[in-house]
């Protein structure tokens, strides 16, 4: 059997997908959690809520015409490897994925929410050989933004290890505040990036960063600033996004001087800004996530869960 389940359930996102590992083809569907407009998020028990209702839809409309067995189960249980991760919503997953485990007596493995979407990053850009190799790993969403040195480990797949975070504000988090204040309903990364290509006006950004760390909330305040001062929301959406290239570029560079000029894998949703992805692919030669895999997904995962099967078998 072929074909391995990935399950995900993080703050914002409801995804299953299921993974050929013959063919290497994906089946994914999934479905933001309902955010009440002019708010910037969810609280954790709201958001297991939502999971509750949405997953068995989510599964349901996965399967619609599937027929074939699953050889295994993978779900995401946890933000990241190390000790001490959790998060409610991830439990959702998790209860799902270990009652499919018994029913259908397949095997159940479990990964961080951060390292499905390395694996889908690297899924998705054709990059698995990275797999065995050292890299340089950004996952910069609306709940994480870190870089990680990614080493193989042949218990986990791979072994990741912060080289650097956010000091504050989470860029994703940047964005949606920001787009918020501007009349668009959450998440708004999508309207800000096609706003700001509109904008005709220059751009001078200075990226706060305390060794490779960064710092982001301030950048909030200078939105707020240039918006009430009468700039146009053209000009303060390209700035807050401007900003969030700019301090990504500043710890990547960073980090180079640090470990040497190791591949470079961007993932999470802020990563699906093709504004960014253009301008670090060519500084960086780096390696990006298709949108429909930057931003939450359970494809990495799915992924992930074969690879582990077939060693094991």
């Amino acid at each position: 059997m072929p074909y391995y389940l990935g399950i995900d359930t993080s703050n914002y996102t409801t995804s299953a997908s299921i993974y050929d590992s013959e063919s290497g083809e994906m089946l994914m569907h999934k479905k933001l959690l309902p955010v009440k407009n002019g708010e910037c998020g969810l609280r954790q028990s709201d958001a297991v809520f939502h999971h509750v209702r949405q997953l068995p839809q989510v599964i349901a409309e996965l399967f619609d015409g599937f027929e074939s067995d699953i050889a295994a189960v993978g779900v995401s249980s946890r933000p990241r490897d190390i000790e001490g991760s959790y998060m409610p919503c991830f439990s959702v997953g998790l209860s799902t994925a270990e009652m499919i485990s018994k029913i259908n007596r397949i095997p159940l493995y479990t990964f961080s929410h951060q390292s499905g979407h390395i694996a889908a990053a690297l899924y998705s850009s054709k990059m698995t050989e990275l797999i065995n190799k050292c890299f340089l790993a950004f996952h910069v969403s609306g709940g994480t933004t870190e870089a990680v040195i990614v080493e193989p480990d042949e218990e986990h797949i791979f072994h990741t290890e912060i080289a650097a975070k956010t000091l504050d504000l989470n860029a994703g988090q940047l964005i949606d505040r920001v787009g918020v204040m501007l009349g668009f309903d959450f998440p708004c990364g999508k309207e800000l990036e096609e706003l700001s290509v509109t904008n005709t006006e220059k751009l001078n950004v200075k990226p706060t960063l305390k060794g490779a760390d960064c710092c982001l909330s301030g950048v909030e305040n200078i939105c707020r600033k240039a918006y009430e001062s009468g700039r146009t929301k053209e000009y303060t959406a390209a700035l807050c996004l401007k900003y969030a290239e700019k301090t990504i570029d500043k710890m990547c560079g960073v980090l180079w001087e640090t470990y040497g000029s190791l591949p470079v894998v961007f993932a999470g949703g802020v990563m699906s800004n093709q504004i960014i992805k253009k301008n670090l692919t060519e500084k960086y030669h780096a390696y990006f996530a298709e949108p429909a895999y930057s931003a939450d997904n359970a494809s990495g995962t799915a992924f992930l869960c074969s690879i582990r099967h077939q060693a094991e078998k």
